[in-house]
């Protein structure tokens, strides 16, 4: 019974995972509505099962390697209910839930087992992986551009010059520049996590010591940081070319770093 009510938390903490992430990046109050009472119904779930796990087990603290897992994701999961309810931000959970998704997720569906029993190795799964990724690359290519016709048409309102007629106003062209990022996230998150699913369950754990991996970890980081400034200090101009750019150069690392990876290169068979 413990496995059950831990795939139900897993579940839930699944939906938590994608309803944060609209609440906290996108202000949307409605979906924090969803993410926290889905939580905190996750976290009841995940404690129910860990305690009946160690019951049937006949011990009181975890001992093998599931066990711990699961343990260090109630943890987690506790660490940012606590955090809401004290501070009332969801923003952590952008990271800590799916992380808490992805740490029970092989426990609850492959128990003694290596790998994961879903079928996650089908040509369906890669192609999705590779589509969000390219989706993703595209929408922050298009923000990068709107970014840098915003520095132009601004630089030359500045100067008096007659703007470029062909662009549009300013302010369209920075929402164009802010959409496109906000659009690209969650599909960026998709692909990474479905790409982590794969290879988790087709080589193992060892797969974070690829030099890709890494790096596309990064990159997601520095994707969240981008959206973080420019909705929360306003950041366009000079300032945004520079901030896409950078986060662009790190697509383009990661690109590059196909060349050394040993579980993802494209010339890979």
């Amino acid at each position: 019974m413990s496995l059950f009510w831990l795939r139900v938390a897993v579940f839930l903490y699944g939906i938590a995972a994608l309803a944060v992430l609209p609440a906290a990046l996108y202000h949307r109050p409605r979906w924090r509505h969803i993410a926290i009472p889905t939580a905190t119904a996750a976290f009841f779930f995940h404690f129910v099962s860990l305690a009946e796990m160690l019951n049937a087990a006949h011990h009181r603290l975890p001992v093998d390697a599931h066990e711990l897992q699961i343990l260090l994701a109630l943890v987690l999961s506790a660490a940012f209910l606590v955090v809401n309810w004290r501070y009332k931000t969801v923003s952590l959970g952008v990271f800590v839930l799916p992380i808490v998704f992805l740490l029970g997720l092989i426990p609850a569906f492959a128990p003694g087992q290596q790998e994961s029993g879903l079928v996650l190795n089908s040509s369906i799964w890669i192609f999705l992986h590779i589509a969000l990724l390219l989706a993703a690359y595209a929408a922050l290519f298009l923000s990068l551009l709107a970014s840098v016709l915003y520095l132009i048409q601004e630089r030359r309102l500045k100067q008096k010059k007659p703007g470029l007629r062909w662009l549009p106003p300013l302010e369209t062209t920075d929402q164009i520049a802010l959409k496109t990022l906000l659009f690209g996230f969650p599909c960026m998150t998709a692909g990474l996590l479905i790409g982590s699913l794969v290879a988790q369950a087709t080589i193992g754990i060892t797969y974070f010591r690829d030099p890709k991996i890494l790096l596309a970890f990064a990159m997601w980081l520095a994707y969240v940081a981008m959206i973080y400034i420019r909705r929360h200090s306003g950041l366009r101009g000079r300032r945004a070319v520079y901030l896409s750019s950078f986060v662009f150069l790190i697509i383009l690392t990661v690109w590059a770093a196909n060349q050394f990876s040993v579980v993802h290169r494209f010339t890979a068979p």
